[in-house]
């Protein structure tokens, strides 16, 4: 997911007055098949994809391919797991320090303190 600052001007009786925003811009993955390289996919802004565009490889020319969406129930937790394997990608997190180890507390099951002691 991308988030680009939006930057809205109007004017007022008094001048002009400029008011900042967040949107958020959704990306859609598309097919493109390169005749030299095979095929690739971009990601891009909906409605954004071109009818050709330069392969990555060989800088050459790739048609757009048309194929079925994939429309699938991902479960939410699925989900966050590919949201953040996303991030991690673009930008990782860096660790500083060894985080603290914590203690788990002992609670035994109450039916061993009826047990006979050595």
């Amino acid at each position: 997911m991308v988030w680009r600052a939006l930057v809205r001007v109007r004017r007022t009786r008094s001048g002009w007055l400029a008011s900042t925003g967040i949107r958020r811009l959704l990306m859609a993955t598309y097919e493109y098949l390169c005749s030299r390289c095979g095929p690739f996919d971009v990601k891009l802004e909906i409605g954004t994809a071109p009818q050709v565009y330069e392969c990555a490889v060989c800088a050459g020319a790739a048609k757009r391919v048309y194929s079925a969406p994939g429309l699938s129930l991902t479960p939410n937790a699925v989900a966050a797991l590919h949201v953040r394997e996303e991030q991690a990608r673009e930008a990782p997190a860096v660790v500083s320090e060894v985080p603290p180890r914590r203690r788990v507390p002992h609670h035994p099951h109450p039916a061993l303190s009826r047990l006979p002691r050595p």
